[in-house]
């Protein structure tokens, strides 16, 4: 619906807050300056810590029929999380004063403008909420309880509750310092206020949230979308392909018979075969324009081979939202979906990103085993894990190892569907008609790959289904033990459990693997291992196990076909010859006794040696993707 303001009866309520000490105040602002004679607006703010936020919300308008835009203009310079949300929400460096203004419109162009200032009475440096937001009725929201500066000590005494706002009926925080829920539905854009009182170092701490529920269209019938999912707007306002990245690749709105055909929205690889970062960047879509700007600085400063670019050429869309949880490639629309968690930089980007669990996290829990991976350079972990309850910044260099094999692995799917070499051959109306096409013909790189070198464990594939689809496990799943799963795994040809899950996977794994070795020297571990009550890196001993299982023989094998179909510019025969043999893992130990292998683990061969209680369970899977809920220990 497209509704055209009124030039005399709008009205819009600011919330803004903190948390902390003091009460709340109705503060005057400055009214809008078109048109000259609308109401004023008003500012509820709450006094309190260097977290800020306001909501503007309109008495019978709603935040999907219009566009905002905030700027700064006084007090020492802070970044907004999403100057183009209906939600101003920023940390305060110090105490003090913050001006801004902001601007409204509605798809007429019709401007609505006006100046708030916001209070910070002490700077951010308390235990406080991070994650202020926007989000859909029926959304998943979280909130996390941050500690910055010195606030390092757990917090204790953490009680949390809802302020105001329609109710919320499954508030959770089985995690004490996350709170969990479902945005309630609404009739119209609703504001929900959450406090938090916690201890920590001996003090006592009050914030409170807002999370502004915004009134939706339902799915239309056939929505491919049919569950809430957040707004999302080309990141390039100014890109020739902005209509039809938003109408076609995120709504709820899209249907099977409205799917947008290669004449509205083509593979980047049907108009470029070799794309330029600008060219890319025009099909970025994000739900907060820093997603882009990460993006963007990833591909400019680490894709110095080119990879990244050359294989971006198999999508139409580049998608970076909040919501995105796992990331997944989707042939109906031909675009790559990106979980943002692998590329925030600064507190403030983290603090946006939704951490709801990965709803496979559960799948495979009545098994008797483990099977956990990880990524490690010269014996140690290639990632580092930050823990999200402090507010820590991180490089491009520290988040590439995670960000790069996300992208191997996306992009490989886009890629066996439609490679570089048919992209000047594409002759059906739509994407999703030319995956039927050659799908029927079983003209997919993997389905090549199946054809000449197939998985043959029946027992493997069978858990797949367990371990990635949620089926329940039959009585002789339940009963198979760590050696079992090692013998039927062991003796296969596939670089991870993963695929089993589908053959598409089994062609991504192993060409993500064989990429982070060539690329990055970066090595997979794999293994088996038993599942004690629990479970921890000291915990779990590894019944079998590898390091670079890429480089086994019979996995091996299978690359020439992969590499060559999904990235030929690569030189394949250097990089298969470039694999070194796999090294094992020594069975009876501990997962992180088997960090350090080779020579240098002889020192260390002992069953009760730990390289240190930090490595945790999978509580806190350090990357949620379309890999599977594996287990992936954080280092």
């Amino acid at each position: 619906m497209n509704r055209t303001l009124p030039l005399l009866t709008l009205t819009a309520m600011l919330t803004a807050c903190g948390g902390g000490s003091g009460g709340s105040s109705s503060t005057p602002v400055d009214p809008p300056t078109t048109p000259p004679s609308s109401p004023r607006v008003s500012v509820v703010e709450e006094q309190g810590q260097g977290s800020l936020s306001a909501a503007l919300v309109y008495d019978g308008y709603l935040a999907r029929e219009l566009d905002y835009q905030w700027q700064q203009t006084s007090g020492q310079s802070v970044n907004i999380t999403n100057p183009t949300s209906p939600l101003l929400a920023f940390d305060a460096p110090q105490a003090g004063s913050y001006g801004f203004s902001y601007r409204i419109s509605n798809r007429s162009g019709e401007l609505i403008s006006g100046n708030l200032t916001l209070n910070a009475d002490r700077a951010g440096d308390d235990v406080r909420i991070r994650g202020d937001q926007v989000t859909p009725e029926g959304g998943r929201v979280s909130l996390r309880l941050g500690r910055s500066g010195n606030h390092t000590a757990a917090a204790s005494n953490i009680q949390w509750r809802q302020v105001s706002g329609p109710t919320i009926s499954d508030l959770n925080f089985e995690n004490p310092e996350l709170a969990t829920f479902t945005a309630p539905n609404v009739s119209q854009d609703a504001v929900v206020i959450i406090e938090v009182t916690a201890t920590s170092g001996g003090n006592s701490y009050q914030d409170q949230a807002l999370v502004l529920i915004t009134d939706e269209l339902p799915p239309v019938n056939d929505a491919l979308f049919d569950e809430p999912i957040t707004r999302v707007e080309a990141w390039n306002a100014n890109s020739p392909w902005k209509s039809a990245l938003e109408r076609c690749v995120y709504s709820t709105q899209f249907t099977q018979n409205s799917v947008c055909g290669v004449n509205e929205l083509p593979l980047i690889g049907q108009e470029t075969s070799n794309p330029s970062l600008d060219e890319v960047m025009d099909r970025v879509v994000v739900s907060h324009p820093w997603m882009g700007d990460a993006f963007k600085a990833f591909l400019q400063e680490k894709d110095q081979s080119g990879d990244f670019k050359q294989l971006l050429a198999g999508v139409t869309a580049v998608v970076i939202s909040y919501d995105i949880r796992p990331s997944f490639y989707w042939v109906v629309s031909g675009a790559i979906y990106l979980d943002p968690s692998d590329l925030w930089q600064q507190p403030w980007q983290m603090a946006t990103i939704n951490e709801d669990p990965d709803y496979r996290s559960g799948f495979g829990s009545e098994l008797q085993f483990l099977i956990p991976w990880r990524y490690t350079k010269n014996n140690n972990y290639a990632s580092l894990y930050f823990a999200p309850e402090f507010e820590l910044q991180r490089t491009l260099t520290q988040l590439e190892p995670d960000f790069a094999s996300l992208l191997y692995h996306e992009l490989a799917h886009a890629n066996d569907f439609f490679p570089k070499s048919i992209h000047n051959d594409i002759t059906e109306p739509s994407l999703l008609q030319e995956f039927f096409k050659r799908s029927n013909n079983s003209e997919l790189i993997s389905d090549r790959l199946t054809a000449q070198s197939p998985l043959t464990s029946a027992e493997m594939h069978a858990l797949g289904d367990v371990l990635f689809r949620g089926e329940s496990a039959s009585a002789a799943q339940k009963a198979y033990q760590p050696d079992d799963i090692a013998n039927f795994f062991g003796n296969d040809r596939a670089s991870d459990d993963y695929a089993y899950s589908t053959s598409r996977e089994d062609l991504a794994m192993l060409f993500e693997e064989a990429m982070m070795r060539h690329r990055y020297g970066i090595e997979r571990d794999i293994a088996v291992t038993n599942l004690p009550e629990q479970i921890t890196g000291d915990s779990i001993l590894v019944e079998w196990g590898q390091r670079g299982r890429i480089g086994e023989s019979r996995v091996k094998a299978r690359l020439p076909l992969v590499l060559e179909e999904i990235l030929p510019s690569a030189n394949g025969d250097s990089i298969i010859n470039g694999l070194p043999a796999p090294t094992p893992m020594i069975s009876g130990l501990s997962w992180n006794a088997n960090l350090v292998l080779g020579s240098s683990a002889l020192r260390l061969a002992q069953p009760n040696h730990a390289l240190g209680s930090q490595y945790v369970g999978k509580e806190g899977a350090a990357r949620h993707s379309d890999r599977g809920p594996t287990w992936q220990l954080k280092p």
